[in-house]
């Protein structure tokens, strides 16, 4: 593993510190979608027939859904603004033609960007990037935690849409060996080579191995790799928009430096046995109002054991509830005792409406002092065990919604550890169906202490 030199592990834990501090980023105007940046005619994922069904984990996953007021991801994860985006490195074996595709999520098209390796793996890779422009617009200087979270949802859905199967994700490919992959432009050569263009940060890759053809023993990315960068995107006006710029080069010099000089290791996915196909079409964020009513205790413990298994690699997960015996509780038993709800609503960056939420998941760990490779692993596998937990949650019948911001979240400090070691990277409030015998909680305020 490449370890950080001084200086540039000192930015880091400095941008980590300011991302959990209280200091509430300035205020500009937010930034509209941008236009879809491909210009080849977008296909039909259906097209080819047979395989690895893109159509299927696509429209399940990255799709818009219809009628949902504009937004694009079914569920929110971090914020809502829509980061991620998807590149297909389509092989034998699928339901495209062999090629590099760009992913379209509200035309739900394939856009042709290049040919596919003549050794390609039967099969299909998703390489996920971020683009941090609209992110940065409104979250400033905690937003590169926030991108980090939302590649992990979105991992989860693509993997969750593929299985069962013999999926893989891989959370840590190398950043240069995943752009070089999906044929974007390497770090060094963005400005230059895609110039007026917002850049895509690759941070992510999932696996979809074709029935016919074995898990391969090497990367599935190495021969994508090798072929050279594919079809440019069209110029986009004024790509950063008015986000001030040292925040926005900021956090793409940290997502850039956070994915550099790591091998990829590549972990099975699975999906919760009560989910299905159905769950991942009608699976939504729910509003705050509706999660005031304590889940049921069984139905919880089987939540928070999905949380906990999704990504073994990733940080430990706990869960606050109040009622007659309020504690913070693991699968192995019950690390605190009392309310910690109101404590978790104040870290939450003011998020009152947490303080009498049924039930809150909470991702723990990452050290102040943590390496880059432990601050990526820790948020992109929080996003990815909050998904796969979500889409249980929703199986389950229990209402749910991440809570991606986190300031002064020292979970370790208030249990009486060491300052600096253990702090809340994510969120999961979880709600049962309301009882129709009670009287409804009165509204809180549910949006974060921003400007």
């Amino acid at each position: 593993m490449t370890h950080a030199p001084p200086a540039a592990s000192g930015l880091l834990s400095r941008a980590l510190a300011d991302a959990r501090a209280p200091r509430v980023p300035r205020t500009v105007p937010p930034l509209p979608e941008r236009a879809f940046p491909w210009g080849e005619p977008g296909l039909h994922l259906a097209g080819a027939g047979g395989g690895v069904d893109l159509d299927r984990v696509l429209r399940l996953s990255l799709a818009a859904p219809r009628n949902a007021g504009g937004r694009l991801r079914p569920v929110a994860s971090a914020g809502g603004l829509h980061p991620v985006r998807a590149h297909l490195l389509v092989g034998p074996g699928c339901s495209l033609q062999p090629g590099r595709y760009a992913y379209d999520p509200r035309a739900h098209r394939a856009h042709p960007r290049g040919r596919a390796p003549a050794d390609a793996r039967p099969g299909a890779a998703v390489v996920l990037t971020v683009t941090a422009a609209r992110t940065v617009a409104h979250y400033g200087h905690r937003a590169w935690p926030l991108l980090l979270l939302d590649a992990g949802h979105a991992a989860a859905a693509v993997a969750l849409a593929a299985a069962p199967g013999d999926v893989r994700v891989s959370l840590d490919a190398d950043g240069e060996e995943l752009a070089a992959a999906a044929g974007l432009p390497r770090a060094a050569d963005r400005q230059t080579r895609w110039s007026g263009v917002e850049p895509e940060l690759p941070l992510a890759a999932v696996w979809l191995p074709s029935a016919d053809g074995p898990v391969p023993s090497t990367s599935p990315l190495a021969a994508w790799a090798a072929l050279p960068c594919a079809a440019d995107p069209l110029p986009q006006r004024g790509a950063g928009g008015n986000v001030p710029p040292r925040e926005l080069a900021a956090a793409r010099h940290l997502l850039t430096y956070l994915t550099a000089g790591t091998g990829a290791t590549w972990h099975p996915a699975a999906r919760p046995a009560p989910v299905t196909d159905e769950t991942l079409r009608t699976r939504r964020s729910a509003p705050p109002s509706d999660l005031a009513h304590p889940p049921a205790p069984e139905l919880l413990a089987r939540v928070l054991a999905t949380a906990e298994g999704a990504r073994p690699d990733g940080p430990a997960w706990a869960t606050a509830v109040g009622g007659d015996a309020p504690g913070l509780l693991t699968t192995a038993g019950r690390l605190a005792s009392g309310d910690a709800r109101p404590t978790l609503a104040h870290w939450a960056a003011g998020q009152r409406w947490i303080g009498t939420a049924g039930a809150v998941l909470v991702a723990h760990g990452c050290p102040a002092d943590a390496p880059p490779s432990l601050i990526r692993s820790s948020h992109l596998a929080a996003g990815y065990a909050a998904g796969v937990a979500q889409a249980h949650a929703t199986a389950l019948g229990l209402r749910s919604r991440p809570i991606g911001s986190w300031l002064q979240a020292d979970l370790g400090a208030a249990l009486g550890d060491a300052p600096g070691h253990d702090w809340i990277v994510h969120g999961l409030a979880l709600a049962g169906p309301a009882d129709p015998s009670l009287p409804a909680p009165p509204p809180l305020p549910g949006k974060e202490e921003r400007p």
